[in-house]
């Protein structure tokens, strides 16, 4: 497969996955104003920090009300990861290898894209929010869906499904890292009422709730955090990701488990293996916000590997003394 090719279906995937997961977060926060004591700004700050773009959008908008923050967070073209911006750039990405892709695929993530770019769009996130974001998670799980139905499991899959899980991963930390320091409003809410809805908001954020409940019943900040980090069968958590993740580099690369050939296999199975064999209780001795930052330089780190890995281009370096030899023949 062409590194330009592979480059695209990752990005493709990377970029509908942050798309959705921005209107996922937009949804939650809407229905938790609803039951929340909390004030305005207190619950749309967190948001601009889960995207890591606070300075960017003070300079802009100043204060986090509603209006701003979903304008910002989903339809402003300067904003990198805005709905808008992402979806622009997935569109751009499946354009490009139309040829690779399905036509139901292409379609979708084409739909997807016009519906949202629409002045209608804009109209219906101010009026009626909970319905237009939820249209924006029901058309990314679509396009998961059509992807997983249609695509042939080759090593334009693989791309995919790598940047669809590391993209998951990723926000599935700064969800958990933006609760711990800023959903809180006081240290004397641990506990209490206030506290329970905004562990169960960062749930639904991550379409944990229901499992979760499943799983470990009362809410608790020890066993939510083990639940989103290294539950090793729910498809959000960290841990799963990142191994399934594993699977897909060494699919593309017919690597055999227990070992690695490249920079790539090497970092997703060493973050594998720890966190298949981390306790709840090392991460939060180790301290919560620091176990996540340091997840998130290590999944940055992996986003490297791979494309030093199978994205960049490098110049073929010639044998002179073969070329010599095949001269003198």
């Amino acid at each position: 497969m062409l590194s330009r090719v592979a480059d695209s279906l990752y990005w493709m995937s990377r970029y509908i996955e942050r798309a959705e997961n921005v209107g996922r977060f937009v949804d939650v926060n809407l229905n938790l104003m609803l039951d929340s004591p909390i004030g305005l700004m207190e619950q749309w700050e967190p948001l601009i920090q889960i995207t890591a773009s606070g300075e960017p959008f003070r300079e802009r908008y100043g204060e986090p009300t509603q209006e701003n923050v979903i304008q910002y967070l989903t339809f402003d073209s300067d904003n990198p990861d805005s709905i808008r911006s992402c979806l622009l750039k997935a569109r751009e990405n499946a354009r490009s290898i139309r040829e690779v892709i399905p036509f139901d695929l292409w379609t979708e993530i084409n739909d997807f894209y016009l519906k949202v770019n629409a002045e209608v769009a804009v109209k219906q996130a101010a009026t009626a929010p909970h319905d237009f974001f939820s249209y924006v998670r029901r058309s990314a799980h679509l396009i998961e869906g059509v992807t997983s139905a249609t695509l042939s499991r080759g090593e334009a899959w693989h791309f995919s499904r790598m940047g669809r899980l590391l993209e998951r991963a990723d926000k599935t930390t700064r969800l958990l890292d933006t609760k711990y320091f800023l959903l809180l409003p006081s240290v004397t809410d641990v506990g209490t009422p206030v506290d329970d809805l905004h562990w169960s908001a960062v749930l639904k954020s991550a379409s944990a709730f229901t499992m979760y409940r499943q799983r470990h019943g009362r809410l608790s900040p020890d066993r939510v955090s083990d639940f989103l980090i290294l539950d090793a069968q729910f498809p959000r958590s960290v841990q799963f990701c990142v191994t399934n993740a594993e699977e897909s580099a060494r699919a593309i690369s017919g690597t055999p488990p227990g070992n690695y050939q490249n920079e790539a296999e090497r970092r997703l199975g060493q973050l594998a293996s720890e966190l298949t064999y981390t306790d709840v209780s090392e991460v939060l001795r180790q301290g919560l916000h620091e176990f996540l930052d340091g997840l998130q330089i290590r999944l940055n780190g992996i986003g490297d590997g791979i494309y030093s890995t199978f994205i960049e281009v490098r110049p073929v370096a010639q044998d002179l003394s073969q070329n010599q030899r095949g001269i003198s023949l």
